[in-house]
């Protein structure tokens, strides 16, 4: 039987990973879409020929054709199209910054819970090949017990004249600052949970103009921040994030144990020798990087196989984290974990 799917959300990762990750399955088919403007939906279903364009992402997750909806729309309307979606009986894959903050990701989960559709969040795209045989190695006891993780996420520039993003904007990206959440989810499945967290940010281009209005308008998310959080396991993270630092080091996550570590950057993976140099992993067999999303997905519905990459619960941890981050940012405090419910 063939499986529907229907866009909400047509943006660049849709276009660029879930579109054609469908697309390449065996009886799956994407019959809708609906987007931030009609023209845009009808652009996107010209280009993959899709039968029918929404203008009301409510009418679309309503619609008896379809079976599953894949939202790809910036953070603020994820928990609300999730909880629609999961009413109607459709199965949701959520594009990854799971939701505006951590009372809506629970909002999330428990609607999860009481439904039995499969509820999927777009995994961190990370370093997805080389991660399997790194968790075995790091479970193994090659690299001991793990004591410190550095991550550095430095992408962009200083360019004030660039125009006002989501990201910079609190009403469309809630508590998500950058690629915090999308890191710590990747260093999570490494060094498990954290129990303590100390944030500070500084927002160096405070005004930018608005794209849709032409005005000026204020960023009220950070361009630069840090992170230090110590683990459950008594592991050690230290994060720096910058939008303005042309030139950083760029998803970059470097794990250091009693016996050994690894390196994940620039999309390879190095191994930490006996002369305590760090020396090219062996690629992984197979092609690709490793993603996987859409087959996942499918499996999922179709196998009842479980979903490890990545379920709402743990959605749910890497948003209570965002939230933990942006409590210690503004309150200038530690943060300890698990935050109350």
């Amino acid at each position: 039987m063939t499986l529907r799917i229907g866009l909400v959300g047509a943006g660049t990762n849709t276009r660029a990973r879930h579109i054609p990750g469908f697309l390449a399955l065996e009886d799956v088919e994407i019959v809708a879409v609906a987007n931030r403007t009609r023209a845009s939906a009808q652009a996107v279903a010209r280009d993959y020929d899709i039968a029918t364009v929404y203008d009301d992402w409510e009418v679309l997750v309503a619609a008896d054709d379809i079976d599953a909806v894949c939202i790809g729309t910036w953070p603020y309307l994820h928990a609300p199209v999730t909880l629609r979606a999961l009413a109607a009986g459709k199965h949701v894959l959520t594009e990854a910054r799971m939701a505006m903050d951590l009372a809506e990701a629970r909002s999330m989960y428990a609607a999860s819970l009481a439904s039995d559709r499969v509820a999927m969040v777009v995994p961190a795209p990370l370093y997805l090949r080389y991660e399997p045989r790194l968790l075995e190695m790091l479970a193994a006891g090659d690299f001991g017990e793990p004591l410190e993780v550095s991550v550095s996420a430095m992408y962009g520039s200083y360019d004030p004249g660039a125009p006002l993003g989501w990201r910079q904007r609190r009403d469309l990206s809630g508590l998500n600052t950058m690629s915090v959440g999308i890191l710590n989810e990747t260093v999570r499945r490494y060094v498990g949970h954290e129990r303590t967290v100390v944030a500070h940010g500084k927002t160096f281009i405070e005004d930018r103009v608005d794209p849709f209005t032409g005005a000026q308008a204020k960023a009220d998310a950070p361009d630069s921040l840090g992170i230090v959080a110590e683990h459950e396991n008594g592991a050690m993270a230290v994060y720096h994030f910058s939008t303005v630092a042309h030139g950083g080091r760029a998803a970059t996550i470097e794990l250091l144990g009693t016996g050994g570590g690894f390196r994940l950057e620039d999309d390879e993976a190095w191994l930490l020798d006996d002369d305590g140099r760090f020396a090219p992993m062996a690629m992984p067999p197979g092609d690709g990087d490793g993603w996987a999303v859409e087959a996942e997905f499918v499996a999922a519905i179709r196998d009842g196989t479980p979903v490890t990459r990545t379920s709402f619960a743990d959605g749910v941890r890497y948003m209570e984290f965002t939230e933990a981050v942006a409590i210690s940012n503004t309150e200038g405090r530690r943060v300890d974990l698990p935050l109350p419910a």
